[in-house]
């Protein structure tokens, strides 16, 4: 199977390898894109013990000198006490701005190296090496970093360009079913906001064809991470078109949030954040008929559809400390069909209104 390279021009230039055996090699591949001589791997300790080893093996026999840090896995450890012990992990090793990070893992292990990278010494550069779905196609690209704070989630961090993102694709088989379904939670939704295309090869596959056809898989991250990579160098900083993306994602994180972060994955979150947002916004005729119907078919096919306690105005209040709130609106994203998509600017009363059904 080729490599396939997407380059993504925004304040800085990376490019995107996404193929196989990525992962055993990566220590040549960040050779060609740095000249550091020191290496902090940052993974967690599921991550750690299946390709910990391996990764540092590489890139030592690469020349460089590394060291590890590992947390404990989950959303439970994006937050501000794990961020500081990694700053101090950096200190104590005599990290400099000449160094590099190496986020190793899914999208908790990204999210917080690169607001690591982007906040210690003002900024040192760090590489990408996803070994999640949902970071392969989606986190791992874009530059968007932060942590979760007891207010919401994502809500402190910063951008931050990666300088490479090594997508190994043999990384996907170890997933357990709960991360690959959690991963096209994501997957789905660029196909509703940019590619209908995309959406129908996705109904044409059961969560276990689709493992099972490595190919085609991989022809999916790659299309995913080029719709992502036009929408982030149109707008880089989230102003405009890159709000899109946020699909989902407003009720999503309050879903999240609701239950602690735990139990509920990030991409089911997401998933029933798209379902609830497309079944109201059918029922005030912002999208085609029967539209709800068929993102819940397809979200079913991938073990995507799932019940929560919480309706969408009990959600409402949390959605106020949203990032897609701008002073008294907030943005709601509503795709009136799969593959078109919009923002839709309402203020905070007209949103509530929206989430208890109440019309246009």
């Amino acid at each position: 199977m080729s490599l396939k390279k997407i380059t993504v021009r925004a304040s800085g230039v990376y490019d995107v390898l996404i193929g196989s055996g990525l992962l055993e090699n990566c220590g040549e591949y960040v050779k060609n894109v740095t000249k550091a001589q020191k290496l902090a791997v940052i993974t967690d300790d599921n991550v750690d013990r299946l390709y910990g080893d391996k990764a540092v093996r590489s890139l030592e026999n690469a020349g460089y000198e590394t060291c590890r840090f590992v947390f404990p896995h989950g959303e439970a450890s994006k937050n501000s006490s794990t961020l500081i012990k990694i700053w101090d992990f950096l200190c104590e090793n005599h990290f400099t701005r000449t160094d590099c990070l190496v986020a190793l893992g899914g999208g908790v292990t990204g999210d917080m190296t690169g607001f690591a990278a982007a906040s210690y010494l003002r900024g040192i550069d760090f590489v990408q090496i996803p070994t999640s779905l949902l970071a392969q196609v989606d986190s791992s690209v874009g530059g968007k970093t932060g942590i979760d704070i007891p207010g919401g989630k994502n809500l402190v961090g910063a951008f931050k360009q990666p300088i490479l993102v090594l997508a190994d694709t043999d990384a996907l088989d170890t997933l357990t079913d709960e991360f690959f379904t959690d991963g096209m939670g994501e997957v789905v939704k660029y196909g509703m906001i940019k590619s209908a295309p995309l959406f129908e090869k996705l109904e044409k596959y059961t969560a276990e064809e689709l493992r099972d056809n490595k190919e085609v898989l991989t022809d999916i991250i790659a299309e995913c991470v080029s719709i992502k990579r036009d929408v982030v160098e149109a707008d880089e900083h989230d102003k405009g078109e890159r709000m899109l993306l946020n699909f989902g994602h407003t009720l999503g994180h309050s879903i999240e949030q609701y239950y602690n972060y735990t139990g509920i994955s990030h991409g089911m979150a997401v998933a029933k954040g798209m379902e609830m947002i497309t079944a109201l916004a059918e029922k005030q005729g912002m999208c085609s008929a029967g539209l709800s119907e068929k993102l819940a078919a397809c979200l079913e096919k991938y073990h995507l559809k799932i019940d929560v306690r919480p309706m969408p105005n009990e959600l409402g209040k949390a959605c106020l400390n949203d990032k897609k709130r701008s002073g008294g609106n907030i943005n709601v994203v509503i795709c009136s069909d799969a593959g078109t998509s919009s923002t839709v600017k309402m203020t905070v009363e007209k949103f509530m209104d929206f989430l208890n059904s109440k019309g246009t």
